[in-house]
C-alpha cells in the first residue's frame, strides 16, 4: 500500500471478527515497531504479544476494550533504560513512536487496529507480573474488523491545517 494510503486508511476498530491473523503479518508488525526511532537509539520498548486465551482473558480483565480483536499487542517501555535528563524521561514517547509504527504496519498488511490507554497501569502491571521499571503505555488490539462494523464515525473530522500549524 502507497504509506499516503496508510495514513488515510488507518481507523480505530471496535469490532473484530475473530479470525486468527498470521504469524507473518505480527511479525512484520513487530518489525515495523522494532525499527522505530527511539531517543539515543536506548530501546526502551518491551512488547508483549498476548494471543492465548488464557493471555487474553487477563486482557479483558484489565480492560474492556478489546473488542474480540484474537492479538493484543502490550506495549510498554523498560523507564531504566529509556533516555533521560534531570526533568524529562523518553520512556512514554518512545512507546509512542513504537506503537504508531506497527499500526502503520498493520493497516499496510490489512489488519486493523485500535489503540487503546483504558487501563490502569498497576492493574496490568500486577495481572502480567511485569516489574515496576517495565511500564504499560497502550494495548494495540489487532484483528480483521467485523463485517457488521459501522467505522469510526470520528474517522474523517480533522482539522484543518491553519488551525494547526503556526510557521514562525
Amino acid at each position: 500500500m502507497e504509506f499516503e494510503d496508510v495514513i488515510r486508511n488507518r481507523t480505530a476498530t471496535r469490532n473484530f471478527k475473530t479470525d486468527k491473523i498470521e504469524k507473518s503479518k505480527i511479525i512484520k508488525i513487530l518489525e515495523a515497531g522494532r525499527l522505530a526511532p527511539t531517543a539515543k537509539n536506548l530501546q526502551p520498548q518491551k512488547i508483549y504479544v498476548a494471543q492465548s486465551s488464557e493471555s487474553l482473558e487477563k486482557i479483558d480483565k484489565v480492560s474492556p476494550c478489546r473488542y474480540g480483536a484474537p492479538v493484543c499487542l502490550m506495549v510498554c517501555s523498560d523507564r531504566n533504560i529509556a533516555w533521560k535528563d534531570s526533568e524529562y524521561s523518553s520512556f512514554e514517547m518512545d512507546a509512542a513512536i513504537v506503537a504508531t509504527h506497527m499500526i502503520l504496519e498493520a493497516t499496510n498488511l490489512g489488519v486493523d487496529s485500535v489503540w487503546v490507554r483504558y487501563f490502569n497501569v498497576l492493574d496490568v502491571q500486577k495481572e502480567f507480573n511485569l516489574p515496576s521499571n517495565i511500564i504499560p503505555i497502550c494495548l494495540i488490539m489487532l484483528g480483521i474488523r467485523a463485517d457488521d462494523y459501522g467505522g469510526n464515525p470520528l474517522h474523517n473530522q480533522r482539522k484543518n491545517l491553519d488551525e494547526i500549524i503556526t510557521y514562525i
